[in-house]
Parts: C-alpha cells; structure tokens; sequence
C-alpha cells in the first residue's frame, strides 16, 4: 500500500523528499496557494504530545518556505500539526513572521483569554481545527458547540480532520454549525470504500450545503502511485458539486508516512489529473483560496 495512516506506536516517520519542484503538466498560475502544510519545531523548545501517534522530523520554516517557493506557490496556510497538540507556538511564530504570505488553521484551548484569541487572530489564523484521527494533539467532538461558538467570535471556519465514513451518524451535529466548515484530505477515506458509499454520500451532501473541501492527501487514500488514478472519481465528484469551493494543499512534510514518499510535484500532477481543465483548476489554486483565507489576489502587469 502507498499510503498508510495505522498507529506505528509513535515510530520516526521519513523526511519528505530532499529536492521539490512545480507541477510538469502545467504552469502554476500567479497567487496559486499551498492550504494545507505543516511546521514542526523539537523539544524542547516546542514539546511534542506524550500519546503521539508518530514521531515526526523537523520541518522548519525555512524549509517550508523553501518549498513554497520551489513549488510555485505564492501563499501558504499553515495547519498545526497534531504532535504539538494546543501549544501553537511554533506555527504563530512562522505567521508573524510572513504576514503577507501566510495564514494558519490553529488549535485552541477553550477558556482562553480574549487577548490570546485576539493575538492567534492578528498573527494570520484565520481557523481551528478539530482532529479525530490522530492521537496526541487531536480535539474531538464532545465540546463541537463550544469550539462553533469560539470560530463564530473570531470570525474563524472549523477545519475537520475526520473519516467520512463517520458522516451519517456526525450530520446531525455538523448540521447545527453555524460556522463555515473545511474538510480535510477529500474525507480521509480509502478508495477502496468508493463514491456510492454512504460516507461519500455524506461529504457531497455536506459540501452541496456549503462546506469546503481540501484536494489534499491523495497518497493516503490510494493504494496505488503517483498520479494516484484510483482517487480521481473522488477528487472530480467534488470538483462537480461546488467547484467554487475546493481548495488544494501538498500536506507537507508528509507526516505519519511510512510508504513511498510523494514529492509536491507529483502531487500537483495529480490535481491536473482530477481538475484537466484550466480555468477550474486555477480556481482552485488561486482565487477559490484566496476567498476562503483572505489573501489578495496578485497584481498583473501588462507587457
């Protein structure tokens, strides 16, 4: 299998691949966006969750530049990453630091002060997350009410990491969010399960009402490699129920991937398989993005 995301018992997962590129089927288009990576710093500078459920390298910022700008990609949404659980520090400092350029996807303690809300907000978080497959760092569901009514205060979407096999029994609590909602990785579901299931069913429901949906982690469906054919009934199934609203992101560095290691590259020549025609698949790197986390779009100047 290509991908796999079982429980390792915390074991050292591979770097991602030493040298990235752009796409080689097409041209990035000016203001494309990468919405989905990481930062990792190390402790104990920036501790990592006992009850990990893998144990990751570093992934700097400088390398997570670098490979933005290797790649094409003018912006970029940083997501923390489950190993550092609620303490967000490394990710706001990266924020701050690239104002124009970046905006994050945090994950907040409930209780806070207003102040520390205020700041995650200035330093570029646009968003939480709520993470139900990966130990450590996740938040679960029991206090869903608790964090729509945080998202709502700050002008925040909420983010899941879920199985969209969980969907049928999750819609009646999604369905009372008041809070724009971003679905990570395509629903996180093998391939194998397919589009008639009911869980697929589920997420194209939930994304005909409204939600966003990320066009990312195609290795940790497939069974097969790159181009990752057997996602593309996925991957087109949402790009036709709300094209406006698709969004696509590397997943870099690649975290708790104990199988071939993509490169960024490859995974873009994946996105021209899903999305072969320009016009929407320029959406989805460029202007659907900027909609969805408040980037400007570039400016053009004419030869």
């Amino acid at each position: 299998m290509t991908g796999s995301t079982e429980n390792h018992d915390a074991s050292l997962c591979p770097p991602p691949a030493a040298v990235q590129s752009g796409p080689s089927t097409f041209v990035m288009p000016p203001g494309a966006v990468d919405t989905h990576a990481h930062v990792i710093g190390e402790p104990p500078r920036y501790p990592w969750m006992p009850d990990r459920s893998y144990t990751p390298p570093a992934a700097t910022p400088a390398a997570y530049l670098k490979m933005l700008d290797d790649t094409g990609s003018q912006y970029g949404v940083l997501v923390q990453v489950s190993v550092h659980g609620q303490d967000n520090t490394l990710l706001l400092e990266t924020l701050r630091a690239n104002p124009d350029r970046l905006r994050g996807v945090v994950v907040p303690s409930l209780g806070l002060g207003d102040a520390e809300y205020q700041d995650m907000t200035d330093a570029g978080a646009v968003g939480l997350r709520l993470n139900v497959l990966f130990g450590g760092g996740g938040i679960g569901f029991s206090q869903l009410a608790e964090y729509d009514a945080l998202a709502r205060d700050w002008g925040w979407h909420i983010q899941f990491l879920l199985d969209a096999r969980s969907l049928p029994e999750l819609a009646p609590q999604l369905g009372k969010l008041r809070s724009a909602i971003v679905i990570d990785h395509m629903g996180h579901m093998p391939t194998a399960v397919g589009v008639g299931s009911a869980g697929f069913k589920g997420l194209l429901a939930l994304v005909r009402d409204g939600a966003w949906v990320k066009l990312s982690g195609a290795y940790r469906l497939s069974t097969q490699a790159p181009a990752y054919a057997d996602t593309a009934d996925y991957a087109r199934a949402l790009i036709a129920t709300a094209p406006d609203r698709c969004v696509w992101g590397s997943d870099w560095p690649h975290v708790a991937l104990w199988g071939a290691m993509p490169t960024v590259g490859q995974l873009l020549d994946t996105l021209a398989v899903w999305a072969p025609d320009e016009q929407t698949r320029t959406a989805i790197l460029t202007k659907n993005a900027h909609r969805l986390y408040g980037f400007r779009e570039p400016t053009l100047t004419r030869s």
